[in-house]
């Protein structure tokens, strides 16, 4: 819109051009100003972008690992003040984010001092014919509802 008042400016006129727009005036002349005076943006601007210069550079030193608490952190160590909602701010803003952990996965915890089932079969699996050998295992599986078993029985 702004491209279109500055080209229109001289034929009809900036406040004739921002009655009828949905603009002010004064928006227009703002924009103006910043274009040509970058040092007149507000505070939080300028300090936006120098501080996102140091979370991109921690960011990058970790090998894109460090979250908000951990750059936020390391910036207080090389003396900064910010606060951790303004690091979690501008880190959305770049798109960057930490590496999240995953949950450990649990697996089948084995007990020393509880009885092993007898190896009935001495581990030999193999059967001449159907009916002769039946081997079987039951297993845990945990779903969003809960845990579920699943039993298998297989016709060795």
């Amino acid at each position: 819109m702004v491209d279109f008042i500055h080209n229109n400016k001289d034929r009809y006129g900036v406040d004739a051009i921002c009655r009828i727009l949905p603009i002010a005036a004064s928006t227009y002349y703002r924009t103006l100003d910043l274009a040509d005076n970058p040092e007149h943006r507000a505070k939080r601007d300028l300090h936006d972008e120098h501080h996102a210069e140091q979370i991109q550079r921690i960011w990058k030193e970790s090998s894109g690992r460090y979250g908000v608490r951990k750059v936020w952190q390391q910036l207080k160590r090389e003396g900064y003040v910010i606060a951790r909602c303004t690091v979690a701010r501008l880190m959305q803003k770049l798109g960057i984010q930490g590496v999240w952990r995953g949950k450990n996965k649990q697996t089948t915890r084995s007990r020393d001092d509880q009885k092993r089932a007898d190896d009935l079969v001495k581990r030999n699996f193999n059967a001449d014919h159907p009916d002769q050998l039946w081997v079987s295992d039951f297993t845990y599986i945990q779903t969003h509802s809960g845990w579920v078993y699943t039993a298998f029985i297989i016709d060795v």
